[in-house]
């Protein structure tokens, strides 16, 4: 029987390649600085970062006038890069905690004007994802937003196991694969890689949960991808994925 390693192992053994002040991971650049474009004007807002990793997000947004950032990660390495930067950067507004997003219940506020979780739902299965999404809607403001990313559902059976991007999706198909674990790697423009995986699940499956959780508006999606910036930045990184759906974010408002 194959040994099934803890998403929390996975990222305290890889905490040192996660860590950057800069862009160098491939969903550097074709996600993150979209989910930042999809916040808009954060000055004076109570941001909370679910599955926040070392920070480099929430750091962003603090930098940008945010008046706190609370981030919750499983993973105790990386809570603890997490705050070991912001205290060699003077972040004294970022708070982290170690926690499981789906149990976890010590938040610093009742309600937060912004809500973001980046690539977090790709570690939970269906059930936990809905949850995680239930605690959201009670925890953002009346005029507040949610956004989130996830690796395109279909990305896993459109690629083959090559750089600089791939889930194994073994013996499943599309709709076979549902919370089942698929596991893959992601490149950074030096030539490291680190390990993710994607507990796979399917378009409907997100709207599903946006609407057990009480969202009543449709979200907005967008489907990232490598662009003509990209190409032009570094063909030989980006240019294998080009064409190919990477990501997909969503982003709902909690009134309505």
């Amino acid at each position: 029987m194959n040994h099934i390693i803890s998403t929390e192992s996975i990222y305290n053994d890889q905490a040192e390649n996660w860590l950057r002040s800069e862009k160098i991971l491939l969903s550097d650049y074709t996600a993150r600085p979209i989910v930042l474009q999809e916040l808009g004007s954060v000055t004076g807002q109570h941001l909370l970062d679910i599955g926040c990793g070392e920070g480099y997000v929430s750091r962003m947004i603090l930098d940008a006038g945010a008046a706190s950032v609370f981030g919750v990660d499983s993973s105790s390495e990386m809570i603890s890069q997490a705050k070991s930067v912001a205290a060699e950067l003077g972040l004294h507004k970022a708070i982290y905690e170690v926690s499981d997003a789906v149990t976890f219940n010590r938040y610093p506020r009742t309600q937060f004007d912004q809500v973001i979780a980046i690539f977090l739902f790709n570690y939970l299965t269906v059930k936990e994802m809905t949850q995680v999404m239930t605690n959201v809607k009670s925890l953002l403001s009346p005029n507040g937003i949610f956004i989130f990313t996830v690796p395109h559902p279909c990305l896993p059976f459109m690629r083959n196991q090559s750089p600089p991007f791939y889930f194994k999706f073994g013996d499943k198909n599309y709709f076979e694969g549902v919370d089942v674990t698929f596991e893959g790697r992601i490149w950074r423009r030096d030539g490291i890689t680190v390990p993710v995986r994607c507990v796979h699940k399917t378009f409907t499956h997100y709207f599903e949960a946006l609407q057990s959780a009480g969202f009543k508006k449709m979200p907005s999606i967008r489907e990232l991808a490598v662009t003509e910036e990209h190409l032009t930045l570094d063909p030989e990184f980006f240019g294998p994925l080009k064409g190919y759906p990477l990501h997909l974010l969503f982003k709902v408002q909690a009134n309505g």
